[in-house]
C-alpha cells in the first residue's frame, strides 16, 4: 500500500505546510492592524500613541522577531530539537494573541502578548524551515525545491486572508476581535500540528546530547539584568516609549556590527578568499538593509496613508485599511514563478550585484510614487489603486533579493560560519526594520512628500553605488563573469 502523499511529496509536509500557513494568518493579521491600534485614541479603544511612536513600536518589534531567529535555532540544536521548539513556539504565539485579546483599557496585556509572540516566533520560524529540509533525502534537491516552493505557498496564502478577516474583524474600535482571530488562526494551527505528529516522528528529535547545562541560569540572569535596568531607567523617570525604541534600535546596531567585527577582525582560520568575500557580503547586506527599510513600512507608514488619505474602495466595494496589506502577497504569489523562469533564462548574465541594485533601485521608485500620491492627497483623498501600484513595484523588487539573498548568503559564507551567516541574513531585516521604524520622527520636519523622497532618494543612489561596482564586487565574490558574445 502507498503511502499518502501531498501533492507527491511526504504528507508530512501538509502538517507544515498548514501549521505555517496559520501562523503566518495569525502574524500577518495582528501586523495588518498593530500600527492602527496603537495610534487610535483611548475613545476607540486603542492606545492613544503618536504615529511616530506606533511606527517605531512596530519597526523594533518586527526587528526583534527577525533577531530571535538566532537564539531559537541555537535552542532547537542543542537543546530542544525543532519539532518541540515549534511547539512551544507556537504555544508561546498563541498565548501571546490571547493576552492582547484580553478586552481590558490597560496596555500591560498588549506588552506582554507582543513579548510572547517575540519569543514564540523566534523558536517557530526558523526551525519549521528547517523541518522541511529534512523531509527529503540527501541528493533530491528537485524535490527539495518544489517542496519549499510548496511552503512558500502557505506562508502568503496565510499573509493574503489575514489582514482582509482580521481588518474586517477589527473595524469600527473591535481590536480585540481582530487579535482573537488571530488567536484563534494559531491554535487551528498548534492543533494541526499537533494531530500530525505521528507523520513527523523522527524529524527535528532533540540532539543525542542535550546541552541544557547551565542554560537556564544564564538565561534567568540575562532576564532579570535586563529587568533591572529597565525597572532602574524606569525609577529615573526617564523612560519613554520612543526612548526604549531607539535604544533598542542602537543595540541592534551594535550587534550587527559587532558581529562582523567578530568573524572581520578573528582568525577563525579564515581564508584570504573567503576575508574578500566577507568584504563583498558586507556590502551586500547594508544593500538589503536599506531595502528592507522601505519595504518594511507597509505595515505603519503606508497603513497610515491608507487610513488617512485613501478612498478605500476597489471595484466599488468597500475596504478597510489593513485589507491594502493583502496586495503584497497577492502579487507575490502571482509573480513568484514568473521571476523564477526569469533568473533561470538569464542565468550568469545577470549578477547578484546587479540584481540588489534592481531591488533597490525598484523600491526607492515605488516611494517616488508614493510622493506623487501624497502631493495629491493635499487636496483630498487618493484612489486606493495608488498603493496597489505602489506594493506591485516593490514585490519586482522583493523577488529580485530576497530569494538571492538567501543564496548569495550560503554562497560568500567562509566555511566557519556556514550555519550562522544564514541567521545574519536575517538580521538584515532586524536593521532595515529598526531603522525604518525612526525615520517616523522625519515626519516632523518634513511635509509628507518630502519623506517619501528623502527615503527614495537613498535607495536609489544606493542602488547606482550598486550597478557602478557590479565588476569589482563580482571579482570580490568569484562570481563568474559571462563570456562576451561574438559578433
Amino acid at each position: 500500500m502507498r503511502d499518502k502523499t501531498f501533492f507527491g511529496h511526504p504528507w508530512a509536509l501538509a502538517t507544515l505546510f498548514s501549521t505555517e500557513m496559520w501562523e503566518r494568518f495569525s502574524w500577518y493579521g495582528l501586523r495588518a492592524i498593530l500600527a492602527t491600534f496603537m495610534a487610535a485614541s483611548p475613545a476607540q479603544q486603542g492606545l492613544g500613541l503618536s504615529d511616530e511612536t506606533s511606527q517605531a513600536v512596530v519597526g523594533v518589534y518586527g526587528a526583534l522577531i527577525y533577531l530571535v531567529a538566532l537564539p531559537g535555532g541555537w535552542i532547537a540544536d542543542r537543546v530542544l530539537g525543532a519539532r518541540r521548539s515549534v511547539f512551544w513556539g507556537g504555544f508561546l504565539i498563541l498565548l501571546g494573541h490571547v493576552s492582547m485579546a484580553v478586552p481590558v483599557p490597560s496596555p500591560a496585556f498588549v506588552w506582554l502578548g507582543l513579548l510572547l509572540i517575540i519569543s514564540g516566533t523566534g523558536l517557530l520560524k526558523p526551525n519549521i524551515s528547517v523541518m522541511v529540509g529534512r523531509l527529503y533525502p540527501k541528493g533530491d534537491d528537485g524535490r527539495r525545491d518544489s517542496g519549499f516552493s510548496l511552503f512558500y505557498m502557505s506562508i502568503n496564502l496565510g499573509a493574503f486572508f489575514a489582514p482582509i478577516v482580521v481588518g474586517w474583524l477589527a473595524a469600527g474600535g473591535r481590536w480585540h476581535l481582530g487579535f482573537g482571530a488571530a488567536a484563534i488562526g494559531m491554535a487551528i494551527g498548534l492543533t494541526q500540528y499537533v494531530r500530525g505528529s505521528r507523520r513527523l516522528r523522527g524529524l527535528g528529535d532533540p540532539p543525542a546530547r542535550v546541552e541544557h547545562h547551565g542554560l537556564g541560569r544564564r538565561l534567568a540572569l540575562g532576564a532579570a539584568a535586563t529587568a533591572v535596568a529597565l525597572g532602574g531607567w524606569a525609577a529615573s523617570g526617564t523612560l519613554t516609549i520612543d526612548r526604549l525604541t531607539m535604544a533598542i534600535t542602537v543595540v541592534i546596531l551594535l550587534v550587527t556590527v559587532g558581529y562582523f567585527c567578530y568573524i572581520m577582525l578573528g582568525s577563525h582560520d579564515l581564508t584570504d578568499d573567503e576575508r574578500v568575500r566577507m568584504k563583498a557580503y558586507i556590502w551586500l547586506f547594508a544593500a538589503a538593509s536599506i531595502f528592507w527599510m522601505i519595504y518594511d513600512l507597509a505595515p505603519s507608514k503606508l497603513l497610515f496613508f491608507a487610513r488617512d488619505h485613501t478612498d478605500l474602495s476597489l471595484f466599488g466595494i468597500g475596504i478597510t485599511p489593513a485589507t491594502t496589506q493583502a496586495f503584497n502577497p497577492l502579487f507575490i504569489m502571482i509573480f513568484v514563478p514568473v521571476f523564477a523562469a526569469l533568473w533561470v533564462k538569464l542565468g550568469t548574465r545577470v549578477s547578484t550585484p546587479q540584481k540588489f541594485a534592481f531591488a533597490l533601485v525598484t523600491v526607492g521608485l515605488s516611494f517616488v510614487v508614493m510622493a506623487v500620491a501624497a502631493a495629491l492627497a493635499g487636496s483630498g483623498r487618493v484612489s486606493v489603486w495608488w498603493l496597489v501600484l505602489v506594493y506591485l513595484v516593490q514585490v519586482f523588487g522583493e523577488l529580485s533579493l530576497s530569494p538571492v539573498g538567501l543564496s548569495v548568503t550560503t554562497k560568500l559564507a567562509p566555511e566557519a560560519f556556514k550555519g550562522q551567516l544564514l541567521g545574519v541574513w536575517y538580521i538584515s531585516f532586524a536593521v532595515g526594520d529598526s531603522i525604518g521604524g525612526q525615520t517616523g520622527r522625519l515626519g516632523r520636519v518634513l511635509s509628507e512628500p518630502a519623506y517619501y523622497l528623502v527615503l527614495a532618494s537613498m535607495a536609489v543612489v544606493a542602488g547606482l553605488a550598486l550597478f557602478m561596482f557590479t565588476r569589482q564586487l563580482r571579482v570580490m565574490m568569484s562570481e563568474h563573469q559571462p563570456e562576451p558574445a561574438l559578433r
